[in-house]
């Protein structure tokens, strides 16, 4: 097997990857619809249930072709019964996307806003929550990957539930690195795709959730065909396939890097990304760089950083210098702040993050920037 240049990724997905989940992809052409590949997909999707500690007879995952943003419009627009509404707990660019998924859908909703740096007031949630019956669906993001903030998604979950809603939420940026509990921390539906956590490939994203509720959605109004969980599910179910045509290679390599997430164990990846994310923390702090999320609330898997007040600071030519040499970084997501993304995600250690940091003072350096950066 040819060793592949390996780039590393601090950008926040896709994510570096190793060279066996590369050529897992390079295997025999084959017919989605033969009984075989179903086979790979039936256990595929129990893995996914475990991953997050569900028990198998009351969890479930449904397998979807697209990006991360496919899972949200997916639970949302299948998830609402007649004449309800949903609730979106928003600190992020993440959550700020399934508001506009319920303006496209038209759906009834209530986007509850919070400051990007700030976790969502859980006083404020329950008041909302007393004041409007009608809600039915309450959705937030994990891990705001804008920011790298933690959202607290078990006490979210805990008063979706003491009101009567369901609870869906988005951890992209979570599954299969931060360990979740699926039945502990109060979540009906998560959600991820393939290339973050898992370290595989771009183009299949799952949703793992509650069997019963999906076959209830059965009755709910039908707002799209491609996105309908109980549509694609029940198609699982009865055949063993995806209802449309599936991204082949891209399971295959999910396939081996569930077998290389099993191999090197939760707690002990979970541990990986930690010490990536301190060697970042560190090597920034060294630099004198500012974060946005103050460190008690970060995710552990992102860091969004200020741009320093230099006029030499130029964030296209640092990533370009760091690019050239194999390492990515990646702009920010905050509309009111110029930040830029340095994140623990992928087949990378420490000793990785160290070359990284020899890297970034030289591009700091060919550019002019003084060190320790400078704020006003």
């Amino acid at each position: 097997m040819e060793p592949i240049k390996r780039n590393i990724l601090l950008n926040p997905g896709p994510s570096t990857t190793t060279d066996t989940v590369k050529y897992a992809q390079i295997v025999p052409d084959i017919c989605p619809r033969e009984k075989e590949f179903g086979g790979l997909m039936k256990n595929l999707r129990k893995d996914l249930v475990k991953i997050v500690h569900g028990d198998l007879e009351k969890y479930t995952s449904v397998l979807f072709c697209g990006s991360g943003t496919i899972n949200i419009d997916v639970c949302i627009n299948s998830l609402l019964p007649e004449g309800k509404r949903v609730l979106v707990v928003n600190n992020g660019a993440y959550s700020a996307r399934a508001v506009e998924i319920c303006q496209y859908y038209g759906l009834p909703h209530i986007d509850l806003q919070f400051a990007m740096d700030q976790q969502p007031n859980l006083e404020k949630i329950e008041e909302i929550l007393i004041d409007n019956p009608d809600i039915a669906l309450v959705h937030t993001t994990h891990n705001e990957t804008g920011t790298g903030i933690l959202n607290p998604v078990r006490e979210i979950g805990a008063l979706a539930h003491k009101y009567g809603a369901l609870f869906t939420v988005d951890t992209t940026s979570t599954y299969a690195m931060r360990p979740i509990n699926i039945e502990q921390d109060n979540i009906d539906f998560c959600m991820a795709s393939a290339q973050k956590g898992l370290m595989a490939f771009t183009g299949l994203s799952f949703v793992v959730g509650n069997r019963a509720i999906i076959e209830e959605s059965k009755g709910y109004p039908k707002r799209s065909y491609y996105c309908n969980l109980y549509l694609q599910y029940e198609f699982f179910e009865q055949t063993g396939e995806m209802h449309f045509t599936p991204p082949v290679q891209t399971i295959y390599a999910a396939i081996q890097a569930l077998k290389e997430y099993w191999a090197e164990g939760e707690e002990k990846k979970w541990a990986r990304h930690t010490r990536v994310f301190n060697a970042i923390n560190d090597g920034l702090d060294e630099l004198g760089f500012r974060q946005v999320i103050k460190p008690e609330w970060r995710s552990g898997l992102v860091s969004s950083i200020i741009y320093p007040d230099d006029l030499n600071w130029n964030f296209e030519r640092v990533h370009d210098y760091c690019y050239e040499r194999g390492f990515t970084i990646y702009p920010g997501k905050i509309n009111t702040t110029n930040t830029f993304r340095l994140c623990a995600l992928g087949a990378i250690d420490e000793a990785d993050i160290r070359d990284f940091f020899v890297v970034f003072k030289e591009a700091l350096a060919s550019t002019g920037v003084q060190v320790p950066v400078v704020y006003k």
